[in-house]
């Protein structure tokens, strides 16, 4: 069982539960099949992030769920973890408080508070609200339906769990607040909510863009309206918008003239090859390294951990582990391509000799020294 360090500025702790100060994990998101020890080992990750979609609660005993049986069993093996409760409306319209379907979702929730409050380290309430409905639903039944939920969840911490309660709850995720777009009156009110409500640790964001200067933007948002003692989760975070961008461009010359690909190949055909008849890792390697689009932000998890860490109010942030079957999954020219940032490229780089999955060579490095600093 994995012992958890208390290593610089890594891991504070605050009297009573743990609370991370400034930690990086894993996340895995909805692909809990894909959590192989061996690579956290590998890469000396204590923590571990999936999120649990709720419709899928019906499927089954709660308790037989994959998302909820892996990440309790993280928790046993000595890893910190993260679960966040995903309630997905973006093609429908978002169901009215104290509706039928609203009381659906209240009785999802009633069947796995019982199982993970006290035992997984921190509980996030909504995985990203904001993408995850309609724009045309953002309005004060959108955040009464999710303060309500977070209610639930305070109420049966408190009745359950009481102050002795190791699971530190915070809001889900707030995405392109980049774009001024994103900044709405709903917005507004999330963070009031986060703000106003004692029994919530903080928020969370998913800064996926284009460049690091991008990602000041969220943190010059949340951060005046959030009590000084509250912190931010960080459960996602990527440049995959840039990744996207360069999808379309040409392969590198001298990549095509050792492995025998078209010179006038475009990346996303590489990519698209690698999944077919996955690269021994020298060739994946050599294709991003000769990519001066990948190349020159080969340190961004540094980099943007940095950005993260030196507002003294990071609480985790954990980033995309391993290639998971949706990011494979019928790839072409517009897929957005999830699997360049992840730490193992178990989808596109053959295994070790273990059967064990092979890292991307850009992240691995500074994956493990973020560990120790």
């Amino acid at each position: 069982m994995r012992k958890l360090l208390a290593i610089g500025a890594v891991l504070l702790f605050a009297s009573g539960p743990a609370v991370a100060q400034g930690a990086l994990g894993a996340n895995y998101n909805e692909h809990f099949e894909d959590v192989d020890y061996r690579d956290l080992e590998k890469a000396d990750a204590s923590w571990v992030r999936l999120f649990l979609p709720m419709p899928q609660v019906d499927r089954g005993p709660v308790a037989e769920h994959g998302a909820v049986r892996t990440i309790l069993d993280a928790g046993n093996r000595g890893y910190k973890t993260i679960l966040t409760l995903k309630f997905p409306y973006n093609r429908v319209a978002f169901p009215k408080v104290d509706s039928a379907e609203f009381a659906k979702q209240l009785a999802r929730l009633d069947a796995v508070l019982p199982l993970v409050m006290g035992k997984v380290d921190i509980l996030v309430i909504g995985n990203e609200p904001f993408i995850e409905s309609r724009k045309q639903d953002w309005d004060a039944n959108f955040n009464e339906f999710y303060e309500r939920l977070a209610r639930r969840v305070i109420a049966y911490r408190a009745q359950h769990c009481a102050d002795s309660c190791k699971t530190h709850l915070y809001m889900g995720a707030l995405n392109h607040i980049e774009r001024p777009a994103w900044r709405t009156p709903a917005t507004e009110r999330w963070l009031s909510f986060v703000k106003t409500t004692p029994e919530l640790d903080g928020v969370n964001i998913h800064p996926h863009i284009r460049a690091i200067e991008e990602s000041r933007a969220f943190l010059d948002y949340i951060l005046p309206r959030m009590r000084p003692e509250q912190k931010f989760l960080v459960t996602e975070f990527s440049l995959v918008w840039w990744w996207q961008a360069n999808m379309k461009g040409p392969v590198p010359a001298a990549f095509a003239d050792k492995y025998g690909a078209p010179r006038d190949a475009r990346n996303w055909q590489i990519i698209k090859a690698a999944l077919e008849t996955p690269f021994p890792k020298p060739q994946w390697d050599a294709f991003l390294a000769q990519s001066p689009w990948f190349e020159n932000r080969k340190h961004y998890l540094a980099n943007q951990m940095k950005l993260f860490r030196d507002t003294g109010r990071l609480a985790v942030a954990t980033y995309g582990f391993k290639q998971g079957s949706s990011m494979s999954a019928k790839w072409g020219p517009e897929k957005t391509p999830w699997l360049l940032n992840s730490v193992y490229a178990g989808r596109t780089v053959q295994p070790n000799a273990d059967g064990s999955a092979a890292p991307n060579y850009a992240w691995i490095d500074d994956f493990r020294a973020l560990q120790r600093k």
